[in-house]
């Protein structure tokens, strides 16, 4: 019984590094952090995983209860949340996308709460939305577990992770937040902004006419007439930024 309890216990130990990175990368990204993803699938899904690790790559033997397992821990942690952080820019720059077309239409008083993002813009839970569909659809989720199981054998347990290269691809792929944010709500932005100053023509040009009761109705009615006409150029944008944020992860593994 003993030697039997010795055996269990050591391959916990085994699995129970991986499936620190994968936890809290499963608890920290954008896509597999939502509601729909309950924490009895989080978990399970890590177990999975990390076992399917086990079998093919060794793991160093560490005691979690000694200071260099606390500091492991503390790595595998924050590896898992810094591999997280490169979704939840990309996901950031739908919601601000979606705060810019929405700030341009006058609709930023619709608004909805976003169990991820809090009280969000209609607009920016539709793109939210449109960026998991798209996610889903280029096989994303499956690219990610791919490269999320190479990061073991790219950055293997016990090895550090942080440098100052990797604080400055940090901070570079931030300006993506704004980036892709730009590109996705620009046709918007661009189009109102026309309308506006031809609405203050009319206004300096005939002063008796209430340009508030026109004005309104017509820029919520064409932001969304340029937004269903941008739609496509909208998917493949998003899916540009799926793809540099995988581009992204790659990267921070080493390659």
């Amino acid at each position: 019984m003993n030697l039997a309890l010795i055996d269990i216990l050591d391959k916990f130990l085994v699995v129970i590094w991986p499936m620190l990175r994968l936890s809290a990368f499963l608890a920290f990204t954008s896509i597999f952090s939502m509601r729909a993803v309950n924490m009895r699938i989080r978990i399970l899904l890590a177990f999975s995983m990390a076992f399917v690790v086990t079998q093919q790559i060794d793991i160093p033997r560490i005691d979690p209860l000694t200071a260099e397992g606390l500091m492991e821990i503390s790595r595998q942690i924050l590896i898992g949340l810094t591999m997280g952080l490169v979704f939840q820019v990309a996901s950031a720059a739908l919601v601000v996308a979606g705060q810019a077309a929405s700030a341009s239409m006058g609709l930023t008083i619709a608004n909805m709460i976003d169990p991820n993002m809090g009280n969000v813009p209609v607009l920016s839970a539709f793109f939210n939305i449109m960026g998991t569909l798209i996610f889903l659809g280029m096989g994303g989720h499956l690219i990610v577990f791919g490269l999320v199981l190479e990061s073991f054998k790219l950055l293997p347990i016990g090895q550090e992770f942080f440098s100052q290269d990797m604080l400055g691809k940090m901070i570079h792929w931030s300006a993506m937040m704004f980036l892709g944010a730009l590109l996705i709500a620009l046709p918007v932005m661009m189009t109102l902004l026309f309308i506006n100053i031809g609405l203050g023509f009319v206004a300096r040009a005939a002063p008796s006419l209430n340009i508030f009761t026109v004005g309104f109705p017509a820029l919520i009615l064409m932001g969304f007439v340029i937004l269903i006409m941008s739609m496509g150029n909208n998917v493949a944008r998003i899916q540009w930024i799926w793809t540099q944020s995988f581009l992204m992860l790659r990267s921070y593994l080493g390659e």
